[in-house]
Order: C-alpha cells, then structure tokens, then sequence
C-alpha cells in the first residue's frame, strides 16, 4: 500500500494540474453530500440551481496554484452568493476555503499570505454573521482556518529542507568530484614531471626512450587537459571532512568485481551491453563506474529489491547506462536520494543528462543516464 501511495506521489509531482483537477473533483464529491443526504420537512428541499452554486465554488480550485488570490476571491465571492441567493443545505466544513488557505500559506509569498489573512479576517466574521451569529461558529472556524494555514506553513518547512539537503548533496558530490580530479591531474603531472626529467637523460644515451617519454607527456597533457574542459563548469571551492582515496578512479574494467561484490550482498544481479564495445576515455569510464556504483548503491539501501539489471548501450557518439530494479519504487519526499543527485551531478560534467523514476509499468526503479563520448580527435582538439 505505501509503494503506491509513493508511486502516486511521484507521479503527481509530474502532473501537478492532473491533482489539482483531482482536489477539486474529491471537494465536490464532499459537497454533494448534503444535497443527496434527506433534508427535514421543515426545509425546502435541495435545487440544482443550488448545487450549481457549490459547483461554481469548487471550480476555482483548478487554478489554486497559479492565482491563489484571486482564487480565494472567487471562493468568497460565490460562498457569499450561495448564501444571499440561494435556500440550499450547508457545509459542515468550508471545503473550498481551507483547501486554498492551505495553497497560500504552503506556496505563496509573504505578501499574499498578507492579503489573504486581511481577507478572511473580514469574510469569516461577515460569515458566521449571515448563518449562525453564534461565538460557536466563530470559534470554530477560525480555529479550522488556522489549522489549515499552519500545515501549509509546515509543508512549506518541509519543501525546503528538502531543497536545501538536495543543494548540500550537490555541494558535497561537487567538492568530491573536484577530489578526485585533484588526484588524477596530481597522478598525471607527477608523470609528466618523471618523463621531462629523464627526456634529457635519455636523449643522449637512448632517443628511443626520448621519443617514447614525449609522447607520454603529449598524451598525459592532454588527457589532463580534457579532464579540465568536463569538469571547471561544475566545480567550486569546497571540501569535506572525509578524505577521498589518494588513486586514479576506477573505470570500466572494474565494473565486473563490483558487480561481483553486489551478487554477494544476495542481490540478483545481470549484466548486458549493446553496441560496439569499445575503449572509453578515463574521465567518462570513470564516471559510467561511479553512476553504476551509485545506482546499485541506492537499490541496496533503499529499493528492498531482489533482482536488479545493468545495462551500457554503445553509441557512435554516447554511452548509455540503465539501471533497472524489481524494488518498491521511488520513495516520496527524499528527491530520490543523495546518490541520485550524485549521479545527475556526474552526468551533467560530462554535457550529458540523467532521469529517475517508476521501471515499467510503474514497477521498481529505474536510472537512465546519457553521456557524450568524445572522439579521439575532440580530446586531442
């Protein structure tokens, strides 16, 4: 039950008009119910021109997100009107209204939370004056109106914190990254350093070896200096506690002992490419085994899976990484992880992009990654 409720969530945050379609349909149905509950004899019963009126109070719902002010206007507007107009049965709750203070208070500005609260401030009281004229009445709504203003705000508390934790793992993965490109340009000019110091050396008494420490420099540089290219763009000061390991990263001829060290943690674990199979650059082979590494990290913490299966498709001029779980699905509220932002954060040095989301037919979890591969004339550009 909780994996759909998450996998509604998730689908939600993508069609945020397809639920507040929905809110609106569930907040009639909720104030249908008094028009088909039997009225007393004493009253007149229930009209269409009535529930037209509740109708037309409900469908401004539909905008609540783009226009709450003038949203909650128009609540107001035909609230008042269904009350002077018309004879028509009444609410135990202001349905319409606490759905709207909820929208404000949750995503709108200081200044539009303002406003609103003048406007209710003004409305509830007029309100209860047209109805009950009882302190009771009053009490009560006010207190339902702020309850609803109250859980907006900590919705909104809730949003940022989310947003602030996905901007501190960008940080972290940022200043991780910028590590490791620190230890391969230290591994890199330490050779170019070794081999322009025996060039001399060896040009006197073999220019084979000369020839041959050259070349590693060329090839060094500008292996180092593709590296720089990918990587500036995303890059800032920033360190870590946690010290990263002093290496070159590892690249695709580690993926079989990770996947290896996967199968004996008692996950089902397959691997397959596609395409011609070929040689990538360190950079972007060292990038495919870290989104690779994230991935099957997230299925083993998070996924509760049994079976997992990875993917690298060989393009002419990209690489294309699918990780596939039979798990319980996106988990609601985390922004998929901070793994995942990790992986984003790798694809985008590279000018590629990454997706997340429901597998299949709403089933597990599912990572796509697509990463350019530059040719051997570009890197050497």
């Amino acid at each position: 039950m909780r994996g759909w409720w998450e996998r509604g969530r998730a689908l939600g945050a993508a069609h945020p008009q397809a639920v507040d379609i929905g809110i609106a349909l569930l907040v009639q149905a909720a104030m249908t119910m008094p028009f088909v509950v039997p009225r007393p004899p004493d009253q007149e019963p229930a009209t269409w021109p009535a529930y037209g009126l509740t109708t037309l109070t409900v469908v401004p719902l539909i905008w609540r997100r783009r226009a709450p002010l003038a949203v909650l206007t128009a609540i107001i507007a035909t609230s008042a009107l269904y009350k002077l107009a018309v004879e028509g049965p009444g609410q135990p709750l202001p349905y319409t209204g606490l759905v709207i203070i909820y929208t404000i208070a949750a995503a709108s500005p200081p200044w539009q939370r303002l406003v609103a609260g003048g406007l209710l401030t003004v409305a509830v009281p007029v309100s209860v004056w047209l109805n009950t004229r009882t302190a009771r009445e009053l009490t009560f709504s006010l207190f339902v109106f702020a309850a609803a203003y109250v859980f907006g705000r900590l919705t909104d508390a809730r949003q940022r914190e989310h947003l602030i934790g996905a901007e501190r793992a960008a940080a972290r993965e940022r200043a991780r990254i910028a590590r490791e490109m620190h230890d391969i340009l230290s591994h890199a000019v330490s050779l170019m350093i070794v081999q322009a110091e025996a060039g001399p050396v060896a040009v006197r008494t073999a220019p084979e070896r000369a020839e041959a420490a050259f070349d590693a420099i060329s090839a060094t540089g500008r292996d180092a200096m593709a590296q720089l290219r990918r990587m500036l763009g995303v890059l800032r000061e920033g360190d870590e506690p946690d010290r990263a390991p002093r290496e070159p990263q590892p690249g695709l001829a580690a993926l079989p002992e990770l996947l290896d060290r996967i199968r004996a943690s008692g996950l089902e674990v397959a691997y397959e490419s596609a395409g011609a199979v070929r040689s990538l650059p360190e950079a972007t082979g060292a990038s495919v085994f870290r989104i690779v590494q994230e991935a099957l990290t997230n299925v083993v913490k998070h996924a509760a899976a049994r079976a997992v299966s990875v993917q690298l498709t060989y393009g002419e001029a990209a690489v294309d990484i699918r990780v596939l779980d039979d798990g319980r699905g996106p988990r609601s509220g985390s922004g998929g992880g901070h793994g995942l932002v990790g992986v984003r954060e790798r694809a985008a040095a590279h000018g590629g992009t990454a997706a997340t989301g429901p597998g299949p037919d709403g089933r597990g979890f599912e990572v796509r990654v697509h990463l350019p591969v530059p040719t051997a004339t570009e890197v050497a550009r």
